[in-house]
């Protein structure tokens, strides 16, 4: 059975965003997950779903363009990954959206979907977010792993990743990295 690996940038204190949205402290958009080898499709909620269409579309438009969001162009390392989102499926949870414009993309409205969609043959699949729509992938079992790579800022106030949790869950710890900067990146399976 194909796994759901949900990965985020957060800050030390646990928030994805500052109390404004601000996302000033995450320097870079590429993958430091290190999952592109291991999935096949990605799974968006429908808040998120606009902003990553944007920004990686920007990108794939023109990679010397200013972008929105960080307001500097494409380093080398998103150019490649908005390369990659361009031709891999995409997956959005909605149950408000009635069309998306990118291609590769459709949109589920039901969290079976996604619960067939893991019995589906292929590669795993990597839930990019936003916060709520993990806490509802988390609230209903799906998510087999979740890899966070955490940044040396404390916010003090912002959009905490875990907002909307229902329960407990336990975690195994199965990989600690440093990237540099004060970066860590790590990685949970969850007990089920």
């Amino acid at each position: 059975m194909r796994k759901i690996i949900a990965a985020l940038q957060l800050s030390l204190d646990g928030y994805i965003e500052g109390p404004q949205g601000e996302l000033d402290w995450i320097d870079s958009w590429e993958d430091r997950f290190g999952l592109l080898d291991r999935v096949d499709t990605f799974l968006l909620g429908a808040r998120m779903y606009p902003a990553y269409e944007a920004y990686w579309s920007a990108i794939q438009a023109d990679p010397d363009a200013v972008l929105p969001f960080v307001d500097r162009p494409a380093l080398p390392f998103e150019i490649d990954y908005a390369r990659i989102a361009a031709t891999t499926p995409h997956v959005v949870l909605s149950r408000t959206l009635t069309s998306v414009g990118w291609a590769h993309t459709r949109i589920v409205r039901e969290l079976d979907e996604l619960r067939a969609l893991k019995t589906q043959p292929g590669r795993d699949l990597h839930a990019v977010g936003g916060a709520a729509f993990i806490a509802s992938l988390l609230n209903a079992d799906l998510v087999d792993e979740l890899c966070l790579v955490v940044h040396p800022v404390l916010l003090g106030a912002g959009k905490p990743l875990f907002q909307g949790l229902e329960g407990q869950r336990r975690l195994r710890l199965t990989e600690a990295v440093p990237l540099g900067d004060g970066l860590a990146r790590l990685s949970y399976t969850l007990s089920r």
